[in-house]
């Protein structure tokens, strides 16, 4: 493909789609299906270690080297969005790696929690399941912002960036983008 580079490895998109699905389902049975409710919190689970393995292992733009950053360069970026002169990054941007450093915690978490509101020393625990429905509406809320980033960043780059996420292609680095 013509101005096109393979960006995001099948381990990457199936993660995210798979986690979107996973809290989607998660969130949407809580009150009518426990068994679905569960079973959608391990797969969650599950996905949140296959992605810390491959965050080390993974191909270049799949590594956590490749996009956590100090949080000073992270206010930096947002500072440039907030002045309309932020850089296009061919991998995640500062303030995306941030952000999937946050949806990554917050959904193993939840995760956890969840698991452990279901075992023999947890269950019935008061705290517990408060604080299990708390981190739900903070990823909730982080999804939100997530999805307001995407959109923002696809308007400002004028590129498809859910498309990018379903096809692992996105156009090649300009002389002003970071690779």
């Amino acid at each position: 493909m013509s101005g096109l580079v393979k960006v995001w490895d099948p381990v990457v998109r199936l993660f995210h789609w798979g986690l979107a699905l996973s809290f989607a389902i998660a969130w949407l049975s809580a009150d009518h299906s426990k068994t679905l409710h569960h079973w959608a919190g391990y797969a969650a689970g599950g996905l949140i270690v296959m992605r810390l393995v491959w965050g080390v292992l993974g191909t270049r733009y799949a590594r956590f080297s490749q996009f956590v950053r100090h949080p000073t360069t992270v206010l930096a970026y947002l500072r440039d969005i907030v002045v309309g002169r932020e850089s296009r990054y061919l991998g995640h941007n500062p303030a995306g790696g941030a952000m999937i450093v946050a949806l990554i915690l917050t959904m193993g978490a939840l995760a956890l929690s969840g698991w452990l509101t279901q075992t023999d020393q947890f269950f019935g625990v008061g705290w517990l399941e408060d604080g299990h429905r708390l981190l739900a509406k903070l990823l909730l809320v982080l999804v939100g912002l997530h999805l307001a980033g995407v959109a923002l960043a696809s308007l400002r780059h004028r590129e498809n960036l859910p498309l990018a996420m379903i096809t692992g292609w996105k156009r090649e680095t300009g002389p002003e983008d970071v690779a």
